[in-house]
C-alpha cells in the first residue's frame, strides 16, 4: 500500500479489542501502519464505543482471478477434483464462461481481492502463478509471499513440479499443494504418495484433505504439517468435507474460501456455515482465520493486534448475547469499517471524518443495500462491474455520477 495512505496516525477509543491473550478495553493505537504501544502526539481519535475491534481476517486459500466465472453445476458430487477439472473442460465453451475469462486477468485479480476486503479479509493466500498486478502498491489486500507451491499430484500440468518445488522451498517458508481433494481411492492414496516423494514436512500445507483418514491426520500432525479446510467448496463439489476437530485441536488447521467458482461468497459466509453445523466454537472460528492461519503460513504478527502487528482490522458493533470474539452471523454489510495499514478503506458514512483525517478520498456506494464509503482508489469501474451487490451511489458530484454510469455500462 502506498505510503501516502498511512500519513495520519489514529487512536481507537472506547471499543473492545480482541487481542491474542483476550479482550482489552484499552485504546488501540495505530502508528505508521502498525499497532503501537503508545499514541502519537497528534493521533486522530476515533470513537468506537459499543464496538468490537477484530484483526483483519486471513483467507488461507483463494484463487483470486476466478470469482466472477460462473460455476459448473452438477446434480451428483464428483469423486475427486480431477473429475471436476475434466468436466470443466466443456464448461469453458459456455458463452458466459468465455465472456468472464475475456476480462483481463489483472482486473479479475483485483476483483477477487476487493471481494475479500469487503468481507473483512485483509490478507489472502493466493494459490496460482504470480502476476504483476499482485505487486501493485494499491492492491486491495496483503498477500502471502516468498512461499512455495504446486497445484496437485496429478491433473493439469499447471504450476511448478511437486518434488522440485518442495525441495527448493526454504524450510522456514510454507509450501502448499491441493491434496486428497476427493472421497475415492485416488484421493485416499495421495498423502502416502506425497510422503514417498519426501514432501511432507513441517512447512507443508495441504489444501482440502477431504480424503484423509484418521491415521493420515495423525501423520500430518506428527510431521508438523497443516491442512486448509474449505468446507463450502468441498460440499459443493464432493458432497462432504473433513471433520475439522482433531486438526484444529492440534493447531494444524486454517480456513479458506477457494473462490466463488466452487465455494461460498466470502469467508464470513464460510464461517456462518461452519457455526450453523456446530463443528467448532466461536473462539476456534476466529483463530482459524487469524492467529492460527498466521502461524501456519509464517505471517509473523499478522492475525493479531499486538504492538508491532500490521494495523489491519475490522470494526463491528457489539451484539447482545454473543461472545466478544464471535463472527457468527456477520455479513459484509454489517462490518462498520475495514482498515488496512491503519487507514480506513471501507466504512459506514459516519466514519467520514476519519477518511478525511487520513487523506483518503472516498466515493459513496451501496453494499448489499447499505450505504458505505469506499476509498476512491478501490473504485475501479471494471472491478465494480464484476461484484454483485456493490453499486456506486448517485450524488451531486459530477465525477461520481460519471463513475457510476461507467460502472453500470460495463
Amino acid at each position: 500500500m502506498s505510503a501516502r495512505l498511512t500519513s495520519t496516525d489514529s487512536t481507537l477509543v472506547g471499543g473492545v479489542t480482541m487481542l491474542p491473550q483476550g479482550a482489552s478495553r484499552a485504546p488501540l493505537n495505530l502508528r505508521g501502519g502498525r499497532v503501537a504501544s503508545s499514541s502519537a502526539a497528534n493521533a486522530f481519535p476515533v470513537d468506537v464505543r459499543d464496538h468490537r475491534i477484530l484483526p483483519g481476517l486471513i483467507n488461507a486459500h483463494e484463487h483470486l482471478q476466478v470469482n466472477a466465472v460462473p460455476p459448473l453445476r452438477r446434480a451428483e458430487p464428483f469423486p475427486n477434483s480431477y473429475a471436476w477439472i475434466d468436466a470443466f473442460q466443456q464448461h469453458f465453451h459456455d458463452a458466459d464462461v468465455a465472456a468472464a475469462l475475456r476480462v483481463p486477468k489483472s482486473v479479475r485479480l483485483r476483483h477477487g481481492a476487493l471481494k475479500n476486503l469487503l468481507a473483512g479479509t485483509t490478507c489472502v493466500v493466493h494459490h496460482d502463478p504470480w502476476h504483476a498486478a499482485l505487486d501493485e502498491d494499491d492492491f486491495p489486500v496483503a498477500l502471502l509471499r516468498d512461499h512455495g507451491w504446486s497445484y496437485a499430484l496429478d491433473g493439469p500440468e499447471f504450476g511448478p513440479p511437486v518434488s522440485a518445488s518442495y525441495h527448493s522451498t526454504p524450510a522456514d517458508r510454507p509450501w502448499m499443494i491441493h491434496l486428497a481433494e476427493g472421497t475415492d481411492a485416488v484421493a485416499a492414496a495421495e498423502l502416502a504418495r506425497l510422503d514417498a516423494l519426501g514432501c511432507l514436512g513441517s512447512n507443508t500445507v495441504l489444501i482440502h484433505g477431504v480424503g484423509l483418514d484418521a491415521a493420515d491426520i495423525e501423520r500430518v500432525i506428527a510431521r508438523g504439517a497443516a491442512v486448509v479446510w474449505c468446507p463450502g467448496s468441498n460440499r459443493a463439489l464432493l458432497g462432504r468435507t473433513l471433520d475439522p476437530r482433531r486438526l484444529y485441536a492440534a493447531g494444524c488447521l486454517a480456513l479458506g474460501s477457494d473462490s466463488r467458482l466452487s465455494g461460498r461468497r466470502d469467508l464470513l459466509d464460510e464461517l456462518s456455515d461452519v457455526a450453523a453445523r456446530g463443528e467448532l466454537s466461536s473462539t476456534a472460528l476466529l483463530a482459524l482465520v487469524t492467529t492460527q492461519a498466521a502461524r501456519i503460513f509464517r505471517l509473523g504478527l499478522r492475525g493479531g493486534l499486538a504492538a508491532g502487528a500490521p494495523a489491519d482490522l475490522l470494526i463491528v458493533r457489539d451484539r447482545e448475547g454473543l461472545a466478544a470474539d464471535s463472527l457468527v452471523g456477520l455479513t459484509r454489510s454489517d462490518i462498520r469499517a475495514v482498515v488496512r495499514e491503519g487507514v480506513p478503506r471501507i466504512a459506514d458514512p459516519d466514519f467520514a471524518d476519519w477518511f478525511a483525517a487520513a487523506g483518503v478520498d472516498t466515493i459513496a456506494v451501496q453494499l448489499d443495500g447499505r450505504p458505505k464509503l469506499i476509498a476512491r482508489s478501490l473504485a475501479e469501474p471494471a472491478v465494480f462491474a464484476l461484484e454483485p451487490g456493490l453499486e456506486v451511489s448517485f450524488s451531486h458530484d459530477e465525477s461520481e455520477i460519471d463513475l457510476a454510469m461507467e460502472a453500470r455500462c460495463h
